[in-house]
């Protein structure tokens, strides 16, 4: 008799694991006295794992973002002090060197470091601006509301397994009890699991509420935050290049502008619209129908060469890049004349820069 009844026994069990399995695979719905199957509490469980996978996964794309903006701002770094080495190497050569034939590059460094110096400079605001928005992130990834909202819904999960336990302890002693009617022994401890029952599903719908309003809440953050940090992110690189841009097209115009003066207009063009006067004419000596254009007589200054001329006739000059040469007159036309190296004759005016001062080696080759 008492091999039957333990038979019976391990069956009792057999069948109550085999509830417990089937329960778990339909998601832990349909325990006993309905525990499982109220529609608002399979909807609220239901919602908790969906805002708890949800704000999981949000988590998960903040840590990526802080770690991607860190990485970013440590090569930002590294860029503001190359660039930075840069500017102060060009400002060096611009402010300590020149060579014979002008100081074209000499500015050109100069206005490449200034250039360098305020494209670095926009670039550790915008960096700044990035590791705000890394630390928020950061903050709201180890941040409190997160953390307590995720422990209420782990509770609320622990409760709910206790909960399905305790349902199929529940059916196993009223098993027992239509099995011994008239146990006090069986009866009292099933009334003990049944208030115990009640009282797990109390809290569990408690916990259960709580922990859905605290998810919400953290998952409407979580949301609207990253999505603001990712527009302010946009806004910092956009703001950035903007800058870089401008920066670049006023340094783009003043080294052209620097090069086109250089270079000058185009010798042919000049020469077309009339031809140097000769001596006689300046002096003179007779009119000359070929004078269209007045002659400007000023007070003698010092000139550089920075563009070579080849002399084409014997009242022109021949100017080599880097020559000091007295110009005595210019002509509207587009031409001067002066005197170099012992000779005299006319020149485009173009291709020559004035000087106040000349080294006194310099002078010795004007004569």
């Amino acid at each position: 008799m008492e091999a039957l009844k333990k038979q019976a026994s391990k069956l009792r069990e057999q069948v109550a694991r085999q509830q417990q399995a089937v329960l778990k695979q339909f998601g832990g719905y349909g325990a006993y006295d309905n525990v499982f199957t109220d529609e608002a509490e399979i909807q609220q469980h239901q919602r908790l794992e969906k805002l708890f996978t949800s704000t999981r996964a949000a988590k998960h794309f903040q840590r990526d973002i802080v770690r991607g903006v860190e990485g970013y701002i440590v090569t930002g770094f590294k860029q503001v002090e190359t660039g930075t080495k840069l500017s102060e190497g060009s400002k060096k050569y611009g402010a300590e060197n020149t060579c014979t034939s002008g100081s074209t590059l000499s500015k050109a460094a100069m206005c490449i470091s200034k250039a360098w110096y305020q494209m670095e400079k926009e670039r550790k605001e915008m960096l700044s601006s990035l590791g705000q928005v890394a630390e928020s992130l950061r903050a709201m990834v180890m941040g409190a509301p997160l953390e307590d909202a995720r422990h209420l819904a782990q509770r609320y999960d622990r409760i709910r397994q206790e909960a399905e336990a305790q349902a199929v302890e529940v059916s196993k002693r009223q098993m027992r009890a239509r099995e011994s009617p008239g146990n006090g022994d069986i009866y009292s401890k099933l009334e003990g699991a049944e208030s115990k029952l009640r009282e797990l599903k109390s809290n569990m719908g408690r916990l259960g509420k709580e922990a859905v309003v605290a998810m919400a809440s953290v998952e409407a953050d979580q949301q609207r935050t990253t999505l603001e940090k990712l527009i302010t992110v946009v806004k910092c690189e956009r703001a950035y290049h903007q800058k870089v841009l401008q920066i670049l097209e006023q340094l783009e115009k003043e080294m052209v502008s620097e090069r086109q003066r250089v270079e000058g207009a185009p010798l042919p063009v000049m020469l077309d619209s009339a031809a140097p006067p000769s001596y006689e004419e300046i002096n003179g000596m007779h009119e000359s129908p070929t004078i269209s254009q007045p002659i400007k007589t000023m007070e003698y200054f010092l000139a550089e060469v920075i563009q070579s001329f080849q002399a084409e006739s014997d009242v022109e000059l021949d100017l080599s890049v880097g020559d000091f040469l007295v110009v005595r007159k210019l002509s509207s036309n587009g031409w001067a004349e002066g005197e170099c190296r012992g000779k005299a004759g006319w020149f485009p005016s173009d291709f020559i820069e004035r000087r106040e001062r000349v080294l006194a080696s310099k002078l010795a080759h004007v004569f």
